[in-house]
């Protein structure tokens, strides 16, 4: 890859850290550095079959899905959960922009994306987004979708309800707070369509259902999901 003057210029004005680990990054190196790259918590081989894996099975019997992954598995106060923190909390949105890529480029060769049509990150509620700035789940489809060429778009599906954190609640409560908190408005977009749901980390699966719920309705739907961190139980 070639670099430009300017971009080595800027590196050096303006240094860039890893997300995991803080060091400074490589030139070369996009949010996260080679090490740590090497060195998440892969789901990799445990994502296959994409339809019978331990995402997709939290979905069984409540809502047809016809593939699931994740990059990596989720820990709280791993170095890995330093990828979320910045993400969402420190406004990094270029390390969801480059992870998504990442997550593109690793699950592209096992054939993920065959027949997949467009791409709807999970909508994050007006009041919410404004203080972040972003919506962390479109950042990541933004680099799936610039590495896949399937588009995305956030005009199909919109978050109604500010529901409280999700972090400290148990599976039941999490499917209570945000039951109804997704609103399809352009069924359009979907109709006929293979679509590919997009969040940043998957726990309980109780959003990603709710997402799922609202626009399973849409005539010719096909649902898949993909997630950048998966907490495992």
């Amino acid at each position: 890859m070639k670099i430009s003057i300017w971009t080595r210029l800027l590196d050096l004005i303006a240094p860039r850290s890893c997300a995991v680990c803080s060091g400074r990054l490589n030139i070369t190196e996009n949010s996260i550095c080679t090490v740590c790259n090497l060195h998440l918590p892969r789901i990799g081989k445990n994502n296959i079959p994409f339809d019978d894996n331990d995402i997709a099975r939290m979905f069984w019997g409540l809502i047809p899905i016809e593939r699931a992954a994740a990059l990596f598995y989720y820990a709280a106060n791993s170095d890995s959960s330093n990828i979320l923190l910045a993400l969402k909390y420190f406004g990094k949105h270029e390390v969801g922009i480059d992870m998504g890529r990442i997550m593109a480029d690793e699950l592209m060769t096992a054939g993920f994306f065959e027949g997949i049509d467009l791409i709807v990150p999970l909508p994050l509620e007006q009041k919410r987004k404004r203080a972040r700035g972003y919506n962390q789940s479109e950042m990541l489809a933004k680099g799936i979708s610039m590495t896949t060429g399937i588009p995305y778009t956030d005009k199909a599906v919109e978050r109604t309800t500010f529901s409280k954190s999700q972090t400290r609640l148990n599976r039941w409560e999490r499917m209570e707070n945000v039951n109804k908190s997704f609103r399809l408005i352009n069924p359009k977009l979907l109709s006929g369509k293979h679509i590919l749901l997009v969040d940043d980390v998957i726990t309980t699966g109780a959003t990603m259902l709710a997402c799922a719920e609202a626009i399973a309705q849409v005539e010719g739907i096909k649902i898949s999901i993909l997630t950048l961190a998966y907490a495992k139980a």
